[in-house]
């Protein structure tokens, strides 16, 4: 299972490139596999491997340095994002929707908010606000006040580089119970302008035909919420531990 994870992110990018707009535009060629924007390598789930992650389902918590894939349990697409920059709005990195379950661009680490350090192994708390990481790009999850280009919501994006945004990359992670439990469904509210990340259906055409608009949107509802998928997932940390212990004694 480790190595087809690995695989997956290696191999799994889309082939066109280009700018994201309602017409569409032409396609070009993306960077070689393995490679991101101006020649920089692209981490993929080896190197988790190697930081001593393990591969686990069933119940537990989502922890920091952790790679997963997002579900929207609405609308059934896995949260996303590509070399393919908006031709609209902030005219920033894409994000999208997309049913394929084995897309390797569909991968994201969740790490503590901006200028604030979350240990590797670290639970991440119900209410705790967290950045997620695109695995392939190196860009934040981001939010700002643009308007989406298909539905007029919320833009979201991805931003920065090499995992250094700016404070619009935080989320706050909104759940029962204390933690992010990984077989829970949860929303991500953004924590500077209150939206909930959230699909509702519209599709785009060229050069990524049938993806799904991903937007924020200041209303709740079942199009916000998303569920822990496939991933790598770090074994959480001796604190958590004790505290399990102690809460069973």
């Amino acid at each position: 299972m480790e190595a087809s994870a690995a695989a997956a992110a290696a191999s799994g990018a889309e082939q066109t490139s280009g700018d994201l707009r309602a017409g569409g535009a032409a396609a070009l060629p993306l960077p070689a596999a393995g490679m991101g924007p101006a020649g920089r390598p692209v981490p993929v789930l080896v190197s988790v491997l190697a930081l001593g992650a393990a591969v686990s389902g069933g119940p537990g918590p989502v922890t920091c340095g952790s790679v997963v894939k997002l579900l929207n349990v609405r609308h059934n697409v896995r949260l996303h994002s590509h070399d393919v920059r908006y031709g609209s709005g902030s005219g920033q990195q894409s994000v999208t929707g997309v049913s394929a379950a084995d897309d390797g661009n569909s991968y994201w680490r969740v790490r503590g908010r901006t200028a604030a350090v979350c240990p590797r192994g670290t639970p991440v708390r119900c209410g705790q606000a967290i950045r997620l990481t695109h695995l392939g790009t190196g860009r934040n999850l981001h939010s700002h006040r643009f308007a989406s280009p298909l539905s007029g919501n919320q833009e979201v994006s991805a931003f920065g580089e090499d995992g250094e945004g700016d404070y619009l990359d935080d989320w706050t992670v909104v759940c029962s119970g204390t933690y992010w439990a990984r077989d829970s469904e949860v929303r991500f509210q953004h924590a500077s302008t209150d939206v909930f990340l959230s699909v509702t259906g519209e599709q785009y055409g060229r050069p990524i035909h049938g993806q799904k608009e991903v937007h924020g949107m200041a209303a709740s509802s079942q199009n916000n919420y998303w569920k822990v998928m496939e991933g790598i997932f770090m074994q959480p940390s001796e604190v958590f531990k004790a505290e399990q212990y102690h809460a069973e004694l």
